[in-house]
């Protein structure tokens, strides 16, 4: 057996590890919770606690914690020790199974939007046992929910689990009509691809910006950027190799399936891709992976950045999220190899195609962040405007469908798309568009707005929740209804549909100006920024769809939307304050310094040699001069708009400020202090340069 085998999935309480430690009866139970939902008994989890106990400290662990996922888009965790001391000053080791199933959090020590006061403390966390526990740091890690004392949801993980129970619901009445009457659960799938930067922990130490925003607020070109375009898959430094080995070995540890490693486009930039797994798992899973990243770059003198831009004027970091639906091991965006397979296909992906459009909105929403905003329609990123690319040969079907033609594809696969003959059409048989934010890859969608910063919860909460309102509707007209008057209604239905949202679809270049007017025509909505983009969360339509299918309720919505724009807020606040703090103590004196030094120079050349031509020099401290002025005149402006932001109590008007007007005014001291920087000499700027830290040893 090799080194691989023998370490993967060895630190997780797994499927495997169940069945060799738990007894028969106590396992068959375990599995019925987990794969069915069926509620689990206190002595049955005492019986899975002992055992995972005992297998915990096996492995080294002393501690155990509820791990969970707040509003604060991270995870949390306190660490409790096995420890019971005894009367005879001695202690042993203990884990209930009350202790396994609940925790008791300070609730109102996390944003709730308005669900919790200071003064309502109590909040709970409970075992999700469709996720893996599993050991960090000798601590024995419970993925859970976290919930108030009156059963509202504070964190991402609750309301993606509901929204998996709606999609599972609805596909399963949706599978029922074609006959499938299996027990086959219906799940959605998630790969996730993470983006980061690794650089050097000497200059990020000397970068405040990037210490306090994760993003560098100053900055100017390098003089070697990604235009070569060398550095995607190409050879990975040594360093980097190194911690990529040390990174796959610990995910490969906690059963995380780190699958493709690679250098990205930008200089310093990588990518990390997963194989799939069930939603739920790959999200919990990519929040491992993010916390790996950044605690194992240390050991290699680096620093892990996971921000969606941190360098202006080279790519950003995104998370593509490539998101399915499967039952019983079958991909259900897959085309099949049969008619009837095909047609099931088809409703499907109307499905999606019908969620994508009604929803586009929420889903541009689910990816919005004051960090990409950096990112997104900057030509390395899909624009802030929602379409779906299906590529040449599904999208000249969809075509075909939607006008009511027979179809022939290039390879002559004949189709006239009526009830009796629905034959097999080729399932992967297109380019990729890189430019489209939702595109469809062969069996699976590419969502690909998200930013590398992001818990992907939200989106795949939304993605589900809209997916299941298109199942039930679908699944509410064909009831009843079997056989060739099904499949009637059924293609009927997938062409009406179609017709109705066919404007999502788009297969051309979504970084053209064309396209936004094309889409502004078409009454695509294109929010260009967080403040733009939030107000959508607390729509009449947005609170229907969720509270439909009981995924959020109205003041649980409310909630994530107030929480989302204090947060949006907050680091607009940070970062303005750090931009003044950085120019105010560090820009402008090394700035003026350099030009004191300038002037002197001339001063002594012209006492030493009064026709030396100094006029190189004097317009060089001209240019210093007026420069500083500039971004003195650019520092007061951003300082009285940020005095006059603080004081707006309404968190939507203070993000439309920030967004519209103090943002604007942020780009331009920026503007400023980057043009000092190719004039003021290497010695004298006070920070490490994009050259220097992007292209290390």
């Amino acid at each position: 057996m090799s080194k691989v085998t023998d370490l993967y999935g060895s630190m997780v309480f797994n499927e495997h590890v169940m069945r060799e430690r738990l007894p028969k009866a106590t396992y068959k139970q375990l599995m019925k919770t987990i794969k069915e939902g069926a509620p689990l008994d206190e002595d049955v989890a005492n019986v899975v606690a002992h055992a995972m106990k005992e297998w915990a400290i096996e492995k080294g662990a002393t501690h155990y914690t509820h791990w969970f996922q707040p509003l604060t888009g991270i995870t949390s965790e306190k660490h409790d020790s096995f420890i019971d001391p005894t009367d005879d000053g001695l202690t042993i080791m203990t884990f209930s199974g009350k202790e396994l199933i609940q925790g008791e959090p300070d609730a109102s020590s996390f944003p709730s939007g308005g669900l919790r006061a200071t003064f309502e403390a109590r909040g709970y966390t409970a075992w999700d046992p469709t996720s893996y526990a599993f050991i960090k740091d000798e601590v024995l890690c419970i993925p859970t929910a976290f919930c108030s004392y009156t059963g509202e949801a504070l964190d991402k993980k609750t309301p993606l689990l509901r929204s998996m129970k709606a999609i599972e619901t609805q596909g399963r009445r949706v599978l029922d009509l074609f006959g499938d009457d299996s027990s086959d659960r219906v799940t959605t799938t998630l790969g996730a691809e993470q983006e980061y930067f690794l650089i050097s922990e000497k200059d990020y130490e000397q970068r405040l910006d990037i210490m306090l925003t994760g993003r560098t607020l100053f900055g100017y070109p390098p003089v070697k950027g990604q235009e070569l375009e060398e550095h995607y898959f190409g050879a990975i430094r040594p360093t980097v190799n190194e911690f990529m080995k040390e990174l796959d070995d610990e995910l490969w540890a906690l059963g995380i399936s780190a699958k493709t490693k690679h250098n990205e486009v930008a200089p310093a930039q990588h990518e990390l891709a997963p194989i799939f797994a069930e939603t739920n798992r790959a999200v919990d899973e990519n929040l491992l992976t993010m916390e790996k990243m950044r605690l194992l770059a240390s050991h290699y003198g680096l620093v892990c950045l996971q921000h969606e831009k941190p360098f202006e004027s080279i790519n950003g970091s995104g998370k593509h999220n490539n998101w399915s639906i499967s039952a019983g091991g079958r991909n259900l965006l897959d085309p099949g190899d049969n008619p009837m397979e095909n047609l099931r296909f088809l409703v499907f992906l109307t499905g999606v195609i019908e969620a994508v459009d009604e929803y586009q909105e929420l889903l541009r929403m689910s990816a919005a962040s004051a960090g990409n905003d950096h990112r997104l329609g900057a030509n390395e990123a899909p624009p802030a405007i929602v379409s779906m690319f299906l590529g040449d040969e599904l999208g000249a079907i969809v075509d075909a469908l939607i006008d009511d033609h027979d179809y022939t594809s290039a390879e002559r696969v004949s189709m006239d798309l009526g009830v009796d003959v629905l034959p097999n059409f080729i399932k992967d048989n297109t380019d990729r568009n890189r430019t489209s934010p939702f595109a469809f890859t062969g069996n699976k969608f590419e969502f690909r707005m998200p930013g590398s910063a992001q818990n992907l919860s939200d989106v795949n909460m939304v993605l589900n929740t809209a997916m299941a309102k298109s199942l039930k509707e679908f699944a509410d007209q064909m009831e009843g209804l079997s056989g060739d008057e099904f499949e009637a209604a059924a293609i009927d239905y997938i062409k009406r549909t179609l017709r109705d949202h066919e404007r999502i679809i788009f297969n051309g270049d979504g970084y053209s100006e064309e396209w936004e007017y094309e889409a502004a025509r078409r009454g695509l909505a294109n929010h260009r920024t967080t403040a733009d983009a939030l107000p959508c969360l607390v729509d009449q339509k947005s609170i229907d769809l969720f509270c439909e299918f009981g995924v959020l309720t109205e003041d649980e919505i409310r909630s994530r939307y107030e929480v989302k724009l204090e947060k949006y807020n907050k680091i607009l606040n940070i970062e303005i304050r750090a931009m003044k703090r950085l120019v105010r103590r560090d820009y402008l004196p090394a700035i003026n310094r350099y030009a004191a030094k300038l002037a002197n120079g001339i001063t002594a050349i012209k006492n030493v040699l009064p026709e030396g031509d100094t006029s190189f020099m004097k317009d060089k401290l001209e240019k210093l001069v007026a420069g500083a002025a500039e971004i003195n005149r650019q520092l007061e402006k951003l300082h009285e708009l940020h005095r006059a932001s603080l004081e707006i109590k309404d968190q939507q008007k203070r993000a439309d400020m920030n967004a519209h007007e103090i943002i604007p005014v942020m780009e331009a001291l920026r503007a400023a202090v980057d043009a000092m920087e190719i004039i003021v000499e290497r010695d004298a700027w006070p920070v490490p340069t994009y050259n220097e830290i992007l292209f290390y040893a």
